[in-house]
């Protein structure tokens, strides 16, 4: 009988597979169905349409998939060093979803060029590009944890490892029990430290003296506000499930709020009077591009400007234009967001540097 991992590893690549595949094979059956429509109900059109999505993923599972899994599940060569970003997203990206928004667009080429409005692609097929794209997310990000049992410390398994500040405590030499008169290197109380025969200028008070209460305050309250961890509270009762949390469904839900910008700018594309114009070009490479932000790890410091680069500045730009000229095809939320994080990424990452920020009279 299979253990856990194997069942675990099978179930997640056959998943990954399907994300990858079926999408393809959507998308390019209804390309095939419009060729099919657009050349006269001519079946020869539809048939190598169909045979080419075949020949497609046969081609990519063979020769880049399979190679590629099989060198990040055996940690092979350069695959090791690999910790700030994921091959398997960039490779899902190349070959499913830029393919798949490069048929949604020639589509709408073949269509305008024509003189023809048949298809639109509306809901199945972009909804199901996206759908796939989510589960590779959420699939990378739940990989290392366990599917069953307590989620324990998976919050150290969804996160990057980093130091955590939790608890500052002062620790007594033996020579300060010993001599509970002097401090803690054998000097007495009130007299300078001696480094190297010199005097280090730094007075050791006493426990009962104001400023080393007050550092010793001080030091405790930055732990508490800094520490990364919150601190361990038991409850009890009968409402105490409403208390509950696992990171593994966490997740779920992070993953698919990363995604709504994206997958309402897609949205977009899919309105009648933005597909059947040159106006589709820019919104799906636009769309495309803020999907590259699936290469980066999730706790990567880079997201934050990949995320300001990507996607909130050109979304900004592209909604702004398209309001003006089709009038309200998005809700005016999402320029608002995108205008917000731009201008906080901004001032926070650089303009607080800057010495007129730095003064602490003013905020």
């Amino acid at each position: 009988m299979p253990s856990g991992k194997t069942v675990k590893l099978v179930l997640y690549e056959v998943l990954q597979f399907a994300a990858l595949s079926v999408p393809v094979f959507v998308v390019m059956e209804r390309f095939a169905s419009l060729m099919h429509d657009v050349r006269g109900s001519d079946l020869t059109a539809y048939w190598l349409v169909v045979a080419a999505s075949i020949a497609y993923v046969t081609s990519v599972t063979l020769l880049v998939w399979v190679p590629l899994k099989y060198l990040i599940l055996k940690r092979r060569r350069v695959i090791t060093e690999i910790t700030q970003w994921r091959p398997t997203a960039l490779a899902y990206l190349t070959l499913c979803t830029l393919p798949c928004f490069a048929i949604l667009i020639a589509s709408s080429k073949v269509q305008v060029d024509g003189g023809h409005r048949l298809d639109h692609f509306t809901e199945l097929p972009v909804s199901l590009v996206l759908f796939s794209l989510i589960c590779v997310d959420i699939i990378e990000r739940i990989r290392p944890c366990s599917l069953t049992g307590q989620s324990g410390s998976l919050d150290a398994d969804l996160d990057m490892p980093h130091p955590i500040l939790t608890h500052l405590e002062q620790v007594t030499t033996v020579s300060g029990q010993l001599y509970p008169d002097r401090g803690q290197n054998g000097t007495p109380h009130g007299q300078p430290e001696a480094r190297n025969g010199t005097a280090a200028g730094r007075w050791q008070d006493g426990d009962d003296t104001p400023g080393r209460s007050t550092v010793t305050s001080r030091a405790a309250s930055a732990a508490y506000l800094y520490s990364s961890t919150p601190r361990p509270r038991s409850y009890s009762g009968p409402l105490r499930f409403l208390w509950a949390r696992d990171s593994r469904s966490e997740a779920f839900g992070d993953s698919f709020l990363f995604w709504l910008d994206t997958v309402e700018m897609v949205r977009v594309a899919g309105e009648r009077s933005v597909y059947y114009s040159a106006w589709v070009f820019p919104v799906y490479i636009l769309a495309f591009l803020s999907t590259l932000r699936l290469v980066v790890t999730p706790q990567n410091p880079l997201l934050s400007s990949a995320g300001f680069a990507l996607q909130d500045l050109p979304f900004f730009i592209i909604r702004v234009a398209l309001i003006v000229v089709f009038g309200y095809v998005t809700p005016v939320l999402y320029p608002m967001k995108n205008l917000l994080v731009c201008l906080t990424f901004v001032y926070f990452t650089f303009l607080t540097k800057l010495r007129i920020f730095r003064r602490e009279s003013m905020f």
